[in-house]
């Protein structure tokens, strides 16, 4: 096995026992990178030298008894919405040409405190305004899209160029992504992980979060990103854990292959010692016009000065997006957030009977690219963003934890994820269920296969409907330096 093969856990163990030293490991990283990186798009840039620089230093340390946990030597991406000094922070968009951050972010802060060794910036659906990350290719197969917005961020763990990566996630940018590259996404308690120096799609909805191959390791992750080391962590089996089951609403459209491979993972949790209990989520019916109502006019907000004056920098999508959210009136937004309140106390409510709630991460698996279009076996067509973000939403507008994790794969070999969905700072309780599952799967933590490899060019799928619009992004290698 090559390093870059290798867990974060795997690898920070191997590095504590100086069986493995963080310069030999980022070499191996950096070869992976050259080697599949032309295939996937999933970096803006790479900064090799650096990544080896900061490899040599970590080495240095840790030689001199200067260890500072499990991150230390370890390389890692970051979505390229999270500025870091002296850095570009082009937000995959023309209209960032020329910017270069004045200072890191509290999150890049956090991460080199750690010791991280940070290899360069992973694309993003452009300033995180979309689900698809059209510039980058699918870890499992290039005829499929990567998800978004932190495509980027999830293609680099699962095709082994990063150990962890940290993406976004206001719509589920952490966890579609994840779901459709068969690696781990966790997205925090809202304000739990700090914003400072990271783009912003829609403040009250945005939040930072890990994207790495198992649920110990984005265990290993979450402290570091919130600053604080001693945040609690549940490990064992599962009795007396109480996992809610939707019978209503996660698992309305879906495919089979997703139902099918949700359900037999609830099913292990059960037999790990949960107890399983039927539940109604509640408004289900505002869940997309509340996060659109609050995503959009927020997102307008936040370009008003650029859209008026450099319009034409912007693609064509994220461009019309941001125009319709200036036609938002003020009562229509405030009609979400009164509706955000409501849906905030009714799941409470929920999760005082349930501990967690297990549930689809996404309806399908990676939709080809350039689909527009998912028609269901009902009649019922909707647009690919649309089906992503419906089952992703709910955890963003009432700001709860969700964890995502692989479950199996499709008629095609695509990943299937389930998302497991928590209290207010339950992140403990999330990650502890996650990895009681992971444990009894045999390949948890695999790499994706080589690019060219991948299944997922035939078997079933939704009808897809002709693309319209151009890809967002810039399209070009990445820079190295």
């Amino acid at each position: 096995m090559r390093p870059y093969e290798l867990t974060l856990a795997a690898a920070a163990a191997a590095i504590a026992a100086r069986e493995l030293s963080p310069v030999e490991l980022t070499a191996s990283v950096l070869e992976r990178v050259a080697e599949v990186e032309p295939h996937l798009n999933a970096y803006v840039e790479v900064r090799a030298e650096a990544a080896r620089r900061a490899a040599g230093q970590a080495e240095r340390d840790l030689a001199a008894g200067r260890a500072r946990g499990p991150l230390h030597g370890v390389p890692f991406a970051l979505k390229d919405l999270i500025d870091v000094k002296g850095q570009p922070t082009s937000a995959s968009s023309r209209v960032r040409d020329g910017h270069v951050a004045a200072a890191d972010s509290t999150v890049a802060a956090r991460l080199a405190a750690a010791g991280a060794v940070l290899l360069g910036k992973a694309h993003t659906h452009e300033f995180a305004y979309g689900l698809t990350t059209p510039q980058t290719r699918n870890a499992w197969g290039a005829d499929r899209v990567a998800g978004g917005s932190s495509g980027g961020s999830a293609v680099a763990v699962a095709a082994g160029t990063a150990l962890f990566s940290i993406g976004t996630d206001t719509g589920g940018s952490v966890r579609v992504p994840a779901a459709l590259n068969g690696v781990v996404g966790l997205k925090p308690t809202y304000g739990l992980v700090p914003t400072r120096g990271v783009t912003s799609l829609s403040w009250s909805l945005d939040h930072v979060g890990p994207l790495t191959r198992t649920v110990q390791d984005a265990a290993l992750v979450l402290p570091a990103l919130t600053g604080d080391a001693h945040l609690p962590y549940e490990e064992g089996d599962l009795t007396g854990l109480r996992v809610g089951v939707p019978a209503t609403y996660y698992f309305d459209r879906v495919t089979p292959d997703v139902e099918a491979a949700v359900r037999t993972a609830v099913e292990r949790l059960r037999e790990l010692g949960a107890d399983l209990v039927d539940v109604r989520i509640p408004m289900t019916r505002y869940v997309q016009a509340v996060q659109w109502g609050l995503m959009v006019p927020e997102a307008s907000a936040n370009h008003e000065r650029t859209l008026r004056t450099t319009p034409e920098l912007y693609g064509d999508d994220v461009r019309a997006l941001l125009e319709a959210g200036e036609l938002f009136h003020a009562g229509d937004y405030l009609r979400a957030q009164r509706a955000r309140t409501l849906m905030r106390q009714e799941w409470a409510r929920l999760l005082e009977e349930v501990d967690v709630i297990a549930a689809p991460a996404v309806p399908l698996a990676a939709a080809r690219a350039g689909q527009q279009s998912v028609r269901w076996p009902d009649g019922t067509a909707e647009s690919v963003p649309d089906a992503y973000v419906r089952l992703s939403a709910p955890a963003n507008i009432t700001g709860l934890p969700a964890l995502t994790l692989p479950v199996g794969r499709d008629g095609a070999g695509l990943p299937l994820g389930m998302q497991l969905i928590g209290r207010p700072r339950g992140e403990a309780t999330l990650l502890r269920a996650g990895q009681a599952y992971e444990r009894t799967r045999p390949d948890t933590g695999a790499l994706a296969p080589e690019p060219g490899a991948a299944p997922g060019a035939g078997g079933p799928g939704p009808v897809a409907a002709p693309v319209r619009g151009r890809p967002q992004g810039p399209d070009s290698p990445p820079r190295r330096s």
